[in-house]
């Protein structure tokens, strides 16, 4: 079992919540500051201020909280990444790790500007700047059911049931590189959406675990 974050996590979750509106308010309507408690990945939205994807108290982590939740302690500040909303939004996006005095990520604060007004002026001047960076569509939802739906699509482009095992094998470590099975619960989640027991899910994310040569990508 992993050792539980101690208290100071609480206390800078409360000391970010007090700040959260006066770090969105000088960027105005295009800011949204989100702050997560990854402790409870299902419902990490603790604290939001500002409106662009959508989030309130008591979401789900999106698809980019998902990546630092599987890098763990060795997660790193994500910064600037180009998103797209599945409304056609346009987000420039940070995320930043938060830890405890003992140095364990437990949680983000995660800064979202929505660039969407300014695409227009982007594409114009892409080519005098060298710009080459595309957005990844990215699922900014409040149901963990959601995200976990938009990472499984990401990973295969057909129907996850008519996968055989070998092709099954490389999607479900392709979903735990990617964190999926650090969600509570989500084992037996994804196991319905691949149309398999829990049992032979669990025998397959362990083939997974003990060999290496199952991450490559799905070929159904």
């Amino acid at each position: 079992m992993p050792a539980k974050p101690d208290p100071s996590a609480d206390a800078i979750l409360a000391a970010l919540t007090a700040v959260l509106p006066g770090l969105a308010a000088p960027f105005g309507r295009s800011c949204e500051v989100v702050l997560h408690d990854y402790r409870v990945p299902e419902r990490s939205v603790v604290a939001v201020a500002g409106e662009v994807t959508g989030r309130h108290v008591g979401g789900a982590m999106s698809e980019i909280g998902l990546s630092v939740l599987a890098r763990g302690d060795e997660a790193e500040p994500i910064l600037n990444q180009l998103t797209r909303t599945p409304s056609g939004r346009l987000v420039k996006s940070s995320t930043l790790p938060l830890r405890d005095a003992r140095g364990r990520v437990f949680g983000a604060l995660c800064v979202n500007l929505d660039a969407t007004a300014l695409q227009q002026v982007g594409d114009l001047l892409r080519d005098l700047v060298g710009g080459t960076a595309q957005p990844t569509p990215t699922t900014f939802a409040d149901d963990v059911e959601q995200v976990l739906d938009a990472v499984i699509r990401a990973e295969t482009p057909g129907d996850p049931t008519a996968l055989t095992r070998a092709d099954r094998l490389p999607l479900i470590a392709a979903l735990d590189r990617r964190g999926v099975f650090r969600l509570r619960g989500a084992a037996p989640r994804v196991a319905a959406r691949l149309g398999v027991s829990r049992a032979s899910l669990y025998a397959d994310l362990a083939e997974c675990r003990r060999n290496p040569d199952h991450r490559t990508e799905p070929t159904a």
